[in-house]
């Protein structure tokens, strides 16, 4: 098994590290943080298949150089659901979510200013990879609670399952590697 996996995304080529998820099946490991050429391709790209929106909504914390540049290219705003309720949000709405990245139980939340923020209006939900869906469906109900609309559900990479769904929109598929 190669210690790297190599593919295109937004026509540029990367060198992913593989990573054991267990005993019979390893990842491709894509992480954004960093990589400004690719997260300025990618969210470019993603504009150009996005249906029209009014606000991004993203998790902590992968998704946010994302939705930054998503943000800053359409001119629209971005939302970023926090993991730990912080001081300053009041009243937030809260979910749970179960990621294959991230072990165990964790939260997602928004203040109540951002869920005003977002109500009666059409949200581009985004993150980096989608994988499992847990963590996007994670903000489709934190949008839901707020009162969003959701407009899409996109991301960089699609892994495993997740390419074959018909509800989502992605620039590539991220292959399970099986370990022998």
């Amino acid at each position: 098994m190669n210690n790297v996996y190599t593919m295109q995304i937004a026509g540029l080529t990367r060198s992913l590290p593989v990573c054991p998820l267990n005993d019979n099946v390893s990842i491709a490991g894509f992480v954004m943080f960093g990589d400004t050429e690719l997260t300025v391709a990618a969210a470019g790209e993603l504009l150009k298949k996005s249906p029209d929106f009014d606000i991004i909504l993203t998790a902590e914390a992968k998704g946010i150089p994302l939705a930054y540049e998503m943000s800053r290219q359409s001119g629209k705003p971005y939302v970023v659901a926090r993991k730990k309720i912080k001081l300053y949000m009041s009243e937030p709405i809260s979910v749970t979510v179960q990621s294959i990245t991230t072990k165990g139980e964790q939260k997602l939340h928004i203040s109540s200013e951002k869920a005003e923020m977002i109500k009666g209006k059409r949200i581009l939900l985004v993150d980096d990879v989608i994988s499992t869906g847990e963590s996007l469906i994670a903000l489709e109900k934190l949008c839901e609670a707020a009162g969003g609309i959701i407009a899409a559900k996109e991301a960089v990479l699609a892994e495993g399952d997740a390419a074959e769904r018909d509800d989502i929109i992605f620039l590539e598929p991220l292959p399970l590697i099986m370990n022998n």
